[in-house]
């Protein structure tokens, strides 16, 4: 039993079984599937504000551009989700059977080269992953050996996004354009539209959630994780110390990009859809608002964070439709000027001691030791000296 509370307290667990139980307990039992669909939808950025927290609050560097390995992952998804939709029945009115409806629209005769490999679902599962690890190895191998940082590497990260943005939309042909990758139904025949599935996938979701969040923090407590924090407070101390600090920043790059690719995958299957609109400046530069509000520093607050905001957007949007935007403005600057650290810097910073205190308050007062019982005192009136030690009265006698 100590062994486990110290292996809770050790991980800081504590928060994420609590994170677990509202998330596939309390939520699917009190909210209908409508709306238990829409906080997957929110649970899949949280992917990308998990490694915001590893390469922003540990790494120290800011990425304006999350939203392109987002896409990536969502993308790879639905490139096999519109291929298993495009086949030659479904598709027999167009001039082409067999091909996804856009590139009949757009007068291909056949599929593209690059569209093959993803008819076969293990593929895409390791593209999911590995495409957007690929390219954030490319871009980080070239900034950080030159030890690009700051303000430089997110204003790189932007321009990649809006570079990606419109490759997308320009080649409508090959990607669907700005309409993007519509009509996703099945996944091997399986239909993702009933309710069954969308429970299924919403609990697939947050399985994947905390093994992230436990992988992530398995680093953080490790060396990685100190020589990250260590790296962000003072660079050139670890590189004068003989570690290569391009390297580990490079590694925490990619393991960001591969959990944003995953988030954007489930996004596919849970939606049934993929557009430019989440790939571009703006969708990642709403991923880091997820993270600041939550805690930059927290992963468990980083779900938080995405499930407050886009809770928050919802709700404007619905309620008030010519106002939202300037709401979600209020909010998330409320917030970071309120709380510099996240709503888990206020956990930290106003929760926890005050729970302390309460706690200590109800424990019970400590006993006082019983005084010492005083020597008996010779009767009054007599003069006899006390004897020494070790001497009976006979013998005194």
């Amino acid at each position: 039993m100590n062994a486990l509370k110290d292996l809770i307290k050790r991980y800081q667990l504590a928060s994420l079984l609590l994170l677990t139980v509202l998330l596939a307990v309390v939520l699917p039992l009190t909210l209908d599937i409508f709306r238990l669909n829409l906080v997957g939808k929110y649970l899949t950025y949280a992917f990308v504000a998990i490694g915001l927290v590893m390469v922003w609050g540990y790494g120290g560097v800011l990425s304006l551009g999350q939203g392109v390995f987002f896409g990536l992952g969502g993308y790879a998804m639905a490139m096999f989700l519109k291929l298993e939709a495009s086949d030659p029945i479904t598709t027999k009115i167009q001039s082409t059977p067999g091909i996804p409806d856009f590139m009949d629209w757009n007068q291909l005769t056949a599929l593209p080269l690059f569209w093959e490999p993803f008819r076969y679902l293990s593929f895409t599962l390791v593209a999911i992953v590995a495409v957007p690890m690929l390219l954030a190895w490319i871009i980080s191998f070239a900034m950080f050996k030159r030890r690009v940082g700051g303000v430089y590497f997110a204003i790189i990260t932007q321009a990649v996004a809006l570079i990606l943005t419109v490759l997308i939309i320009g080649q409508q042909g090959y990607t669907g354009g700005v309409n993007g990758m519509t009509d996703l139904k099945t996944v091997l025949g399986w239909d993702t539209r009933t309710d069954s599935a969308k429970y299924i996938l919403y609990y697939l979701c947050v399985a994947l959630l905390v093994a992230s969040i436990l992988l992530c923090r398995w680093m953080q407590t490790g060396k990685a994780g100190t020589l990250l924090l260590a790296m962000r407070d003072k660079e050139d101390r670890v590189r004068f110390s003989g570690y290569d600090v391009a390297n580990f920043r490079i590694f925490t790059f990619c393991l960001a990009a591969g959990l944003s690719g995953i988030g954007g995958a489930l996004f596919s299957l849970q939606v049934g859809f993929m557009s430019p609109s989440f790939v571009g400046i703006v969708p990642s530069i709403e991923m880091v608002i997820y993270a600041a509000v939550g805690g930059r520093m927290s992963l468990v607050g980083a779900v938080y964070g995405a499930l407050i905001v886009n809770a928050g957007k919802t709700f404007f949007s619905e309620s008030f439709p010519e106002l939202w935007l300037f709401m979600m403005a209020a909010l998330f600057i409320g917030v970071t000027m309120a709380f510099p650290m996240g709503l888990a810097g206020l956990w930290e910073s106003h929760v926890m001691p005050w729970w302390k205190k309460r706690a200590a308050a109800k424990a019970p007062a400590p006993v006082a030791p019983l005084p010492a019982t005083p020597a008996p005192k010779a009767a009054a009136g007599t003069d006899t000296p006390p004897l020494p030690p070790g001497v009976s009265g006979q013998q005194a006698a």
